[in-house]
């Protein structure tokens, strides 16, 4: 992920970096692609926000991932909130076979566990607090 640097790390601005990434940029990639430029915006502790978001297999892989490379000292995980999530979709077994649970998430936040908390989540709104560590 790009990234803006400074010759000297006390000039760095006191804030949190937020790398919004559009759909375009992601229909090319592979999933371990997305997954491992998700994960090291997140590791350098920018919260990363996805217009199009990830789809279920994308999702879950990505947890698996984050999971293996928790360390106390280091990376405590993630927070992934995306919305809307849709009431009417089917969540039945035949409905995930038949293609029921691809639908189109949009905005999907991720960022550090220590770093941001979901304060509120709706079909229409994710509230979330962020601190700098």
């Amino acid at each position: 992920m790009p990234k803006a640097t400074n010759a000297d790390d006390s000039d760095a601005p006191d804030g949190v970096q937020i790398d919004l990434i559009s759909g375009e940029r992601m229909d090319g990639m592979a999933t371990m692609e997305k997954i491992r430029m998700i994960l090291d915006g997140v590791h350098d502790g920018n919260i990363v926000i996805l217009e199009e978001g990830l789809t279920p297999d994308e999702e879950s892989r990505l947890i698996e991932v984050t999971m293996a490379e928790i360390s106390p000292d280091e990376f405590n995980g993630i927070e992934i909130e995306t919305y809307p999530k849709s009431e009417t979709r089917d969540s039945s077994l035949l409905g995930r076979i038949m293609g029921g649970d691809e639908t189109e998430a949009k905005l999907t936040v991720i960022g550090p566990a220590n770093q941001i908390e979901t304060l509120h989540k709706d079909e229409t709104l994710i509230s979330a607090l962020v601190s700098r560590n």
